[in-house]
């Protein structure tokens, strides 16, 4: 239905009463037409206007303005047959933009599936039936990020709607709920209070979410990382009373006795910076220097679910950052698990101690490829705020798959230098073989990236520092506030896509 909007005064607006009991909401997309002032509802909601003898159509043009593209408007009630409508904006077809990255009409679609959830979840309705906007996946990963609020210690908690899609449960609907729920997962464990997520605790909430899932998980403690020459890891867990962890999980899907991918997550699950201590202000938000823990998990939950034929690895070292009298010193001297010496200088930089073993130890599984994922430095979040995760790789080819899946998810990834210039930065160091901080300034996101590169043997490896994803303020409007659980849509669609 092709509508022209004209102008109506405040007093002639519709008002609609909701009534409690009634059928489900129901949610229909409106593009943008030709004209600025005209627009096209979908053929979902074309469907729904005829049903409803063209009362759709009428109540949006004597609204009075446009809807632009993530609002959304009541409509009401229209049909004995349909509960309340709600009309959400797709904006103008604008298709991948090669420049952005992007493609623009499934963000259109996350963005409207999410401002639907946001209209019914404030009208107090308790259901809600979506429309796929013409993509289903997309529509089902809005919906499902937009559905989302850490509550749990709450005593009052803010009622979520049922969502449902309008047509029926495709695949394509279910993968969508599928991602959104696996970043959701990752958004729970990164907003979780650190007292209720130490490392041992982290294992515990692992172990609950794979139950079922054809998922092998092994917990090492303190005492196997001893026996494995892990000195740079249990350097950062010195100083606090939790014991550290390295969770090892596995999913076996694909040929067999093919190369795994292996996927390292960062887990230290809280950091004060140790003796080098962060300033006070905002070190709350450390709970989350989880997040590459979490979202490697997620993805590998993810993963499992979907029974993608694939030989999954995740690697998760996990502990605690804290200025204990054990702690280690400023110039300490820790041997790696791979035999190479590092004098800390600053205790603050710790995820790339604790990443350097891991990424040793993935070296024995032979990979096809590893990833290693975390919130690693604030220079990275200098260098690209919340546009995309930074990412330092020794392979073009995947690489490209990487970005490729960055611009479906519309969770982007940006390539930045990994260079010698930086390896030799991080080498400067007058007590060992390296030095776990730059003494050069500048460059604080390639210097650490150069570090970690002298810890693994696998020819295609790629870091991503998501220390400027970690929170989403704003930047992606159809998840609220708080911790972003970036990037575990892309990091799935990087698994499902790579030859």
């Amino acid at each position: 239905m092709r509508g022209c909007l004209r102008g109506v005064g405040e007093s002639s607006r519709l008002l609609y009463t909701l009534a409690a009991g009634e059928q489900p909401a129901v949610v229909v997309g409106v593009h943008h037409g030709e004209a600025d002032n005209t627009f096209t509802l979908t053929p979902a909601g074309e469907k729904l206007d005829a049903l409803a003898s063209g009362e759709i159509s009428s109540r949006l043009l004597n609204s009075g303005s446009l809807l632009k593209g993530g609002s959304w408007r009541l409509v009401g009630k229209v049909h004995p047959d349909l509960g309340q409508v709600v009309a959400v904006g797709l904006g103008k077809p604008s298709g991948v933009q090669d420049e952005e990255n992007i493609d623009m009409d499934r963000e259109s679609v996350r963005k409207a599936a999410a401002a639907g959830v946001r209209a019914v979840t404030d009208l107090g309705l308790k259901e809600v039936q979506i429309e796929n906007f013409g993509d289903c996946e997309a529509a089902g990963e809005g919906a499902t990020l937009a559905n989302w609020a850490f509550d749990r210690f709450k005593a009052e908690k803010k009622p979520r709607p049922a969502v449902t899609p309008l047509d029926s449960f495709t695949e394509e609907w279910l993968n969508g709920v599928r991602l959104g729920s696996a970043q959701n997962f990752a958004r729970d464990l990164m907003e979780c209070p650190a007292n209720h997520l130490t490392p041992t605790l982290f294992v515990a909430e692992v172990i609950q979410q794979m139950k079922g899932l054809p998922v092998n998980i092994e917990a090492r403690d303190q005492s196997w990382a001893e026996k494995m020459g892990m000195g740079s890891f249990l350097s950062v867990s010195r100083g606090s009373s939790e014991p550290p962890m390295f969770l090892e999980m596995s999913f076996l899907n694909g040929v067999k006795d093919a190369d795994p991918i292996v996927l390292v997550g960062k887990g230290v699950t809280f950091d004060t910076g140790g003796i080098s201590i962060k300033p006070s202000a905002k070190m709350d938000k450390m709970r989350a220097d989880m997040g590459g823990a979490a979202t490697v998990t997620a993805t590998l939950k993810a993963v499992a679910e979907a029974a993608l034929p694939v030989n999954l690895i995740v690697l998760v070292p996990l502990t605690e950052n804290m200025p204990g009298g054990r702690a280690t010193k400023p110039g300490d001297v820790v041997t790696a698990m791979n035999g190479k010496t590092i004098q800390v200088d600053n205790t603050d930089a710790e995820g790339r101690l604790i990443l350097a073993d891991a990424l040793t130890y993935a070296d024995k599984f032979n990979p096809r490829c590893v990833l290693d994922v975390a919130t690693l430095t604030g220079a990275m979040m200098v260098a690209l705020g919340t546009g995309a995760t930074g990412v330092f790789s020794t392979s073009s080819k995947d690489f490209d798959v990487l970005s490729a899946a960055g611009r479906k998810t519309g969770d982007r990834v940006w390539r930045m230098p990994l260079w010698q210039h930086y390896t030799q930065q991080m080498k400067k160091s007058p007590l060992a073989d390296l030095n776990n901080i730059s003494l050069t300034p500048g460059g604080g996101a390639c210097t650490a990236a150069a570090f970690l590169k002298e810890f693994t043997s696998c020819k295609n490896w790629m870091h991503l520092d998501i220390a400027g994803v970690m929170e989403n303020e704003g930047a992606v409007s159809y998840m609220g506030s708080g911790m972003s659980g970036r990037p575990t849509r892309t990091l799935f669609q990087f698994v499902k896509d790579l030859q």
